[in-house]
């Protein structure tokens, strides 16, 4: 017989990526786009930031400086300034820039030293650079941005004018490369952050995938070892989820192919068995035969009678053979009174009996009509083999809320208890059988009520008949 799976029947493709590699690779792969994304999206968010905070701090201080120049008052004396140096130099005394930031005022009038400045260690000495101030305070606009060597600067410019008509402005200044600077050293830390995670999600993912797939390498090691011969082999099942499902499947699969060889090695070993006899006695009286007519009318007799014979057997181990598949039994809503009425009258020509209904049902079950035709049928066969002209047999059927019963009952000589467990075997006969049937028709029966999903039935009174039946799940 050949192998039904076999180690070359599914051999590993040169250069094939494993399951367990290629969920790594799309793992790694989603886990490195979104840590792209909200890098991006982190550095878009803090770089936009640096900016509102530098607009808000320049807001702020020309707001500051703005009230402060309204009032004119000099806070520690309480008169007013008489000309914009003065007010430049006690309000740039009171303030205590930030670490980027520079107030610088100018006064018109004073072009020899024209600026006073509050920090005092600035990321750029811009009071030194005269272009670059030169630049900043030629400009008609009161906002702007200018590059210096420590980077972009933005600043803003506030006019004043003095009781006195002296007039001037306030520069105020923010380097904003500074706190780029961090926001990159920040996205330094946070990729290398990402790396040591992508790391660990790498080493975690290749072990959890070999875990998750190690079910399915099983099953494909235990498909490449099965073979016809072996099907013994099951896939331990200790998980409740897909894998785990995938494992049961699989050993389903092997139980309905192990229970397909052993159907299949069984009729091997029962057609061999039990046609052996007929075809001895065929050979056998075909050697013999001699010229005579009437001896060879009696020979063909004789082997046409055994032919017939091995043809009903055949067709019986046939039917037992299709009894495992699935098709076996194709169940349909049917009339429980019209399908006992029918049997009744099929069977009622197997003899010369006292053919009677038992009882029945209105209801509708949901049965093979034929399989259970062919059940009654042959029961009622074996009732007038085990039964008398004259004797009384009895069809009846019932129903309650799960089950659906039939039964043939008969008043012949009953089964003893020694074969009351072996007659619905195979080629079994009761001991008190002395016909010439094969003794498969009560396997048949067995084998029909088990495709339904359940059981065949003796209710036996030895000495005052039996009643064989099948029950099935309505």
């Amino acid at each position: 017989m050949p192998k039904l799976f076999s180690r070359s029947s599914t051999p590993r493709r040169p250069g094939r990526v494993s399951a367990r590699v290629r969920i790594l690779g799309w793992l790694l792969l989603l886990t490195v786009l979104t840590l792209l994304f909200v890098g991006v999206l982190v550095r878009t968010i803090l770089l936009e930031n640096v900016d509102t905070d530098t607009n808000a701090a320049l807001t702020q201080e020309t707001e500051e400086f703005g009230e402060f120049a309204r009032t004119g008052i000099d806070p520690a004396t309480g008169r007013k300034f008489d000309n914009v140096a003065e007010l430049f130099e006690v309000y740039l005394s009171r303030q205590v820039p930030d670490e980027d930031e520079i107030l610088l005022g100018v006064d018109n009038a004073r072009s020899e030293f024209p600026f006073y400045k509050a920090e005092a260690r600035p990321p750029y000495a811009v009071q030194d650079d005269a272009g670059l101030l030169a630049g900043v305070n030629a400009s008609a606009s009161s906002w702007g941005n200018t590059g210096t060597p420590a980077g972009e600067m933005r600043w803003a410019k506030v006019p004043v004018t003095s009781t006195n008509g002296s007039s001037g402005h306030l520069l105020i200044g923010y380097f904003t490369q500074p706190a780029r600077d961090e926001v990159a050293s920040i996205m330094t830390t946070a990729a290398w952050a990402a790396l040591l995670a992508l790391l660990l999600i790498a080493g975690v993912g290749w072990v959890v995938a070999g875990q998750i797939l190690a079910p399915v390498r099983t099953v494909r090691k235990a498909a490449a070892e099965i073979s016809a011969h072996d099907l013994t082999q099951r896939i331990p099942v200790q998980r409740r989820d897909d894998i785990g499902e995938l494992a049961e499947t699989f050993n389903s699969m092997l139980d309905r192919l192990d229970d397909a060889f052993a159907t299949q090695r069984q009729f091997l070993d029962d057609a061999g068995h039990e046609l052996r006899t007929p075809i001895t006695i065929v050979q056998g009286h075909l050697d013999v035969m001699g010229d005579d007519p009437a001896d060879r009318d009696e020979t063909l007799r004789l082997v046409t009678d055994e032919l017939a014979r091995m043809t009903r057997m055949v067709d019986d181990l046939l039917l037992l053979a299709k009894a495992r598949r699935p098709d076996f039994v194709r169940p349909g809503p049917v009339a429980l009174a019209d399908l006992t009425s029918d049997i009744y009258r099929k069977v009622e020509q197997l003899g010369n009996r006292s053919w009677s209904v038992d009882s029945t049902s209105t209801d509708i079950v949901r049965v093979d009509a034929q399989r259970v035709t062919q059940a009654l049928v042959q029961l009622a066969h074996n009732a007038v083999r085990h039964t008398r002209d004259g004797d009384r047999i009895e069809l009846g059927s019932a129903v309650d809320d799960h089950v659906v019963t039939f039964w043939v009952a008969d008043t012949g000589s009953g089964v003893s208890p020694a074969d009351a467990e072996k007659i619905w075997e195979r080629f079994s006969r009761g001991s008190g059988y002395t016909g010439e049937g094969a003794g498969l028709g009560l396997a048949i029966v067995k084998a029909i009520a088990e495709a339904h999903g359940g059981r065949a039935i003796l209710m036996d009174k030895q000495g005052a008949g039996s009643t064989f039946g099948i029950e099935l799940p309505r």
